[in-house]
């Protein structure tokens, strides 16, 4: 019997949730993704040394530059590995500023040319503000395709399928763990808080019609991946993606076109920051994750300057 990754690939674009090229030859993904935090791990491995360098040189004492450059310079790497698409992130301390973040879009895109790959094969990663989502509709509507990422409540996934985003990454295993801290209970399956977000949206989208694909990520365990088998595409990390490689269970659909989905909702501005703030789950993780990825931006940034 073929492995519980290779019946899942059958109906869900596999992605790589890495910066980990000799993970990602061996696991063979059709796309990858990466962010800060997974930047600043490939920037402590020796075979990213040399570009490291190359972009700390290059940038000429802008590290925002320089950080640029050492993700596309991944990112050119990844594409070698794979026949898909990589996505590279916007720096999240531009979160709330639409016409910043869409002026970086535009700078990753333009070093990505540069290097001769091609925007057919790139996504730029935002994080899924209200400015971001409109900034993501601008690099659409100019041929620049987007992943809006940090994508915990329905607020967020009415307004990017309004917008006409490309992609959308709900993070799963962070909302597991917020709701099985704040409710002290351990969630399995279909229960679990994540994957019924995931499946909500999924189910929406597909009801009405909306082309956006859902990429469910943040995974904690192969429960969710497995509740979730179906769902358009998947990032997983290596870890993951190996345990299943070497499972050879049967692997059940979970999702799929058809299922029942809520009518169509239109959000203007004030209508989704209400309705994103009265989630406080999502609330909270939004804020928290750009944190992070600001921190960790900063510390690549250090990286470089040193």
């Amino acid at each position: 019997m073929p492995s519980k990754l290779d019946q899942l690939k059958t109906f869900t674009t596999v992605v790589a949730d890495t910066g980990d090229l000799d993970a990602i030859a061996r696991l063979k993904p059709v796309d990858a993704t990466t962010n800060p935090s997974l930047l600043l791990k490939a920037a402590a491995l020796p075979r990213y040394a040399e570009l490291l360098e190359q972009a700390r040189q290059s940038g000429k004492g802008d590290t925002g530059l320089a950080c640029d450059q050492f993700a596309v310079a991944v990112g050119g790497e990844i594409l070698k590995e794979i026949p898909g698409r990589i996505s590279t992130e916007v720096d999240a301390r531009l979160s709330f500023d639409a016409e910043a973040t869409r002026q970086r879009a535009e700078r990753l895109i333009g070093l990505y040319e540069e290097a001769g790959i091609g925007r057919d094969r790139v996504l730029i990663k935002v994080a899924a503000t209200w400015e971001g989502i409109r900034a993501a509709e601008r690099l659409e509507r100019a041929g620049i395709q987007t992943n809006l990422t940090l994508l915990f409540s329905f607020a967020q996934a009415v307004a990017c399928a309004d917008a006409g985003v490309y992609l959308i990454s709900p993070f799963v295993g962070r909302i597991y763990d917020w709701y099985r801290k704040a409710e002290g209970r351990d969630y399995v399956g279909a229960e679990d808080p994540g994957v019924r977000s995931v499946t909500r949206i999924y189910d929406y989208y597909k009801a009405n019609g909306f082309r956006t694909v859902v990429m469910g990520a943040s995974f904690r365990n192969l429960g969710q991946i497995e509740a979730l088998a179906g769902c358009d595409r998947l990032t997983i990390s290596p870890e993951l993606l190996q345990k299943l490689s070497q499972d050879e269970g049967t692997l059940e659909r979970r999702l799929q076109p058809g299922a029942v989905g809520e009518p169509r909702q239109v959000l203007d501005e004030s209508g989704f920051r209400w309705a994103h703030n009265e989630d406080a789950m999502a609330t909270e993780k939004l804020a928290e994750g750009i944190r992070l990825f600001a921190r960790d931006q900063e510390k690549l940034e250090a990286l470089l300057r040193d």
